[in-house]
């Protein structure tokens, strides 16, 4: 079997109620769902949530609830592994056998089925631990300032000060999408970022952290642009 799991707690704090919050009229975490079960990779759709507004839309849309999540992993600073072991642990301990689970955010608008079903491709025809969505970074990193105390700036990489851009190594960071994994990398706790770990990759045009008011303004804007022009997003 394999299962999708959307970690969506209750509590986020610089967004109020961000995982029903409406995203241009639809609850975010409504969005996730859907593109999960549009995939057809997963036999079951699992929300890992302590709050009951959340599992009430989640159920409306065909995804299972079928444990609250524990207080002590609903905090601010739980990482997403030990939330996604916990929700294995309690399938696996009811008889189910997963051989592999891909955690989804609910804050993923910008995510497809079609990605979904292309890094399940990779992941089943490779031995990784992991695979997930990630992006090349826009600016060369090796020229990435920084600023002091006083605001004076230094390079973090004063050798490639006068490199040129297009002579620099590209450098990628996950989009926060989705992570498929085997079921034994989850249980064991391995890093996601890790060497056995591998990338699907995702246009810059899809890819938007939502932590702030001002992402979320920003990432309705994007869904706007590519909906406009869908054949200019590459």
């Amino acid at each position: 079997m394999k299962i999708a799991i959307i970690p969506a707690r209750g509590g986020s704090k610089r967004i109020h109620r961000k995982n029903v919050k409406l995203f241009a009229g639809v609850p975010m975490i409504v969005r996730s769902i859907r593109t999960a079960l549009e995939s057809g990779c997963f036999d079951r759709v699992v929300i890992s949530t302590d709050d009951d507004a959340i599992a009430g839309t989640a159920l409306a849309e065909g995804a299972e609830v079928p444990f609250r999540r524990p207080a002590e992993l609903s905090d601010d600073h739980t990482p997403t592994v030990p939330v996604i072991r916990h929700a294995l642990e309690f399938m696996l301990d009811r008889g189910e056998k997963i051989e592999a689970a891909c955690c989804i955010y609910a804050t993923a608008p910008f995510m497809r089925a079609d990605d979904l079903r292309a890094a399940h491709d990779l992941f089943c025809a490779s031995d990784a631990d992991y695979v997930f969505a990630a992006t090349e970074f826009a600016f060369p990193i090796q020229r990435a300032i920084r600023l002091g105390p006083q605001g004076e700036i230094g390079m973090f990489h004063p050798q490639y000060q006068d490199s040129r851009s297009q002579d620099l190594e590209p450098a990628y960071h996950d989009a926060g999408q989705f992570y498929w994994g085997r079921t034994s990398a989850w249980l064991a706790g391995t890093p996601i970022f890790g060497p056995k770990s591998r990338i699907h990759l995702m246009p810059r045009s899809r890819v938007q952290d939502i932590d702030t008011p001002e992402d979320w303004r920003q990432a309705e804007l994007m869904l706007k642009a590519l909906e406009a022009a869908p054949e200019a997003e590459g």
